[in-house]
């Protein structure tokens, strides 16, 4: 099959990384929970060799990441796994877990379910890195991130640019604490926390 492609993924790949060197330098086994495309996985899994990165999805997204999958050369990259993030989720523990662009498609019932799930996958010190458009204090960071949230909201009322306070009251019922809010290009940020 010809493979999807996202200009997103292009386009913010290498500011993700700089990041992730750091976040993920003391991690083996990386989860990412929504691979989507696929070409984040192969980017980033063949600039860190020390990571073993677990591609997943819902199952109908799966012949995708294959795709992209099939042209990578090293052993790190696993195939996908199914994750349905208010039903099926893989069973051993991963010491990061890694979505991008995920929480702002989803119902916030499921952005919800997601945190409250993660537990079940995280190891001890586990660190978790979530990248995309968030709101502060209710209000939106750029005029193109309302817009961007109205066009959301018209393809599926459930969607929508999550509130960072929010987030985080989950990310700290789980048992997470805020490592850092960096700013990202095209007014995203990516947020690290760390399980304690």
């Amino acid at each position: 099959m010809e493979k999807p492609y996202s200009q997103a993924c292009e386009n913010n790949k290498l500011p993700i990384l700089a990041v992730l060197r750091q976040a993920f330098r003391e991690a083996r086994q990386v989860l990412e929970v929504g691979s989507g495309t696929g070409q984040h996985a192969v980017y980033f899994a063949g600039e860190m060799p020390h990571l073993s990165w677990q591609c997943s999805d819902l199952r109908a997204n799966h012949a995708g990441i294959n795709a992209w999958l099939a042209d990578y050369p090293g052993s790190n990259l696993l195939p996908p796994v199914e994750l349905d993030v208010a039903g099926t989720w893989p069973t051993q523990l991963y010491d990061a877990v890694y979505t991008a662009n995920t929480l702002h498609i989803m119902s916030w019932p499921h952005v919800q379910k997601l945190f409250q799930n993660l537990g079940a996958v995280l190891a001890s010190g586990a660190v978790l890195a979530v990248y995309g458009p968030f709101n502060y204090q209710g209000q939106f960071t750029s005029a193109s991130n309302a817009q961007f949230n109205e066009w959301l909201k018209e393809a599926d009322p459930a969607r929508g640019i999550r509130d960072f306070e929010a987030v985080n009251q989950l990310a700290e019922n789980a048992g997470l604490q805020l490592l850092a809010d960096h700013a990202m290009p095209a007014n995203n940020r990516l947020l690290l926390w760390q399980l304690v």
